[in-house]
């Protein structure tokens, strides 16, 4: 509830400072976020420079999305066919870089609590840099199961996965817990 009043004041506040009636209180009146000539703007800045992503290979969409598949179907051999040799994870609480037999026991303990898992695919980007240096896909996804003691849940998950020689040599996954169903 706090944080819904927070957002309902913060986009009062937005509104209510803009200034419609066209005059300006600076010397530039052009619109926020552009130049006089056209150039944009950004609010923020980055470490290092936008690296203008381009569609990147969607082989390397079907290799992330085979591993996917396997782990859903429990077959370990399978999923980590995808991965390097390490793997930096960083997943809800956790982030470590774990060699290829790591992540197989670190995975396979994860695939164990599970009795029954289904994907929802809902999409899927292959992007890589323009100077060609990075790589990554992105899916999105909804994560269905039954636990061990017969327990159903869900999860919205987003995982990014950095490609380096046709390997996943990143995971990074982000969930978003579903509220529970209404009474």
């Amino acid at each position: 509830m706090k944080k819904v009043l927070l957002i309902a004041c913060m986009a009062i506040l937005s509104f209510g400072c803009n200034d419609k009636s066209g005059s300006s209180s600076g010397s530039d009146s052009t619109k926020m976020g552009e130049t006089k000539s056209g150039d944009l703007v950004y609010p923020y800045t980055l470490p290092k420079g936008y690296r203008d992503w381009q569609a990147g290979d969607q082989k390397h969409a079907i290799t992330v999305m085979n591993s996917l598949k396997a782990f859903e179907n429990g077959d370990m051999k399978a999923c980590f066919a995808a991965f390097g040799d390490s793997t930096e994870v960083l997943m809800d609480g956790y982030h470590a870089k774990l060699s290829n037999d790591s992540l197989a026991k670190f995975f396979t303990q994860q695939r164990a609590e599970y009795k029954t898992l289904k994907i929802q695919m809902q999409d899927w980007e292959s992007v890589i840099a323009k100077d060609k240096k990075d790589e990554w896909v992105t899916l999105w996804y909804k994560e269905v199961w039954t636990d061990q003691k017969g327990k159903m849940d869900s999860l919205g998950v987003i995982d990014d996965a950095k490609m380096v020689n046709g390997k996943i040599v990143v995971l990074d996954e982000k969930i978003q817990h579903f509220p529970p169903a209404k009474k």
